[in-house]
């Protein structure tokens, strides 16, 4: 046993080195392993021990290895509390389920180290695939050391344009709610959103004033009001823009929980909703957009289409007929009370 050489440090163990270390047959180090067979305990522990100083991590689905597929796909999330990922999950398993295939939902937090003992589970799982989403918008650094595993970027693209992604049409999405609110009759237009260090809060506020300008219009305060994704901002945000613009007719929010505060401002002011001021907020989160007084009009990212678009993406890529690029799901205006 002493002299079984050991693999180089960059091999994987197989088992094959599990019974050469342990200087016993690759079914009996199987049967050791599974709990099975009878042998003698000084054998079943020889083999243990192998597995021990290899690393060795067993195959959790060889029973699939005549198919070279594990009918199984991870989805990589740093969405703690599943407001973006449990929608775009729920549309990855519906275009997979009709392919049996099963989603392995790992929550990274955001953490580095938790993302990578999750990338080193599902790949000893043999997983077909990876999804990666988060809750932003902004460009994410690509997975490492998990090639030949076809990944797709879901809502979170990748910082590598070879790299498949599917996204929202953020642009697609401000021009809905600006041209509702145009064809409305309003004209002195405030947009108040999330952080400036925000891809999302970006582009959405550049969005608008384009679109703005080329209406021959700008915004009601002369600037964007940047601040925090919460329903605190939009109600000391709508202060500040109606004491600086008291003749604005309009918000449009970066997001529901910005056009709930901003909602709040206003019915305290006395201020009719939408006959005096409109509001329009962005994601159709229906625990804001419904609870809004008035219920409010709203974008919808359809994040379960990004979903179910980065699902079959990722069968095009284990199908090994990838589509790299930036690919974009269509938004969608939910007209309310509000506007």
């Amino acid at each position: 046993m002493a002299d079984a050489p050991l693999p180089r440090p960059t091999d994987r163990a197989k088992l094959a080195d599990v019974a050469a270390l342990a200087g016993v047959s690759v079914g009996t180090a199987s049967k050791a392993l599974n709990g099975g067979g009878r042998m003698r305990p000084e054998t079943r522990l020889r083999v243990l021990a192998a597995v021990e100083a290899l690393d060795f991590r067993p195959n959790q689905h060889a029973q699939s290895l005549h198919t070279g597929r594990s009918w199984t796909v991870g989805l990589m999330t740093t969405d703690g509390i599943g407001r973006f990922s449990t929608p775009v999950l729920l549309g990855a398993e519906d275009a997979l389920g009709a392919g049996k295939i099963s989603v392995l939902l790992c929550d990274t937090r955001g953490d580095a180290i938790r993302e990578q003992h999750h990338l080193r589970n599902l790949m000893d799982r043999r997983v077909d695939g990876i999804i990666v989403t988060g809750r932003r918008t902004d460009p994410r650094p690509p997975l490492t050391g998990i090639a030949p595993i076809p990944t797709v970027y879901a809502l979170s693209p990748s910082a590598d344009p070879v790299d498949t992604s599917v996204v929202s049409d953020d642009r697609g999405g401000a021009h809905l709610a600006v041209e509702h609110l145009l064809a409305t009759g309003r004209t002195r237009i405030a947009h108040v959103t999330g952080p400036a260090h925000h891809a999302a809060a970006r582009d959405r506020a550049r969005h608008t004033v384009e679109l703005l300008e080329s209406s021959s219009l700008r915004l009601a305060t002369g600037r964007v009001h940047f601040g925090e994704w919460s329903e605190a901002w939009g109600r000391h945000a709508a202060e500040a823009v109606l004491r600086t613009a008291p003749d604005t007719d309009a918000f449009f929010c970066g997001n529901d929980q910005i056009a709930r505060g901003v909602a709040d401002t206003l019915r305290e002011r006395g201020v009719n909703v939408p006959a005096s001021i409109a509001i329009v907020g962005y994601d159709n989160w229906d625990t804001m957009a419904l609870a809004c007084r008035p219920p409010l009009t709203t974008i919808d990212r359809d994040l379960t289409e990004i979903g179910r678009m980065a699902a079959l993406r990722l069968l095009d890529a284990i199908n090994a007929d990838p589509v790299p690029g930036l690919h974009t799901v269509p938004c969608r205006l939910v007209v309310r009370e509000s506007a």
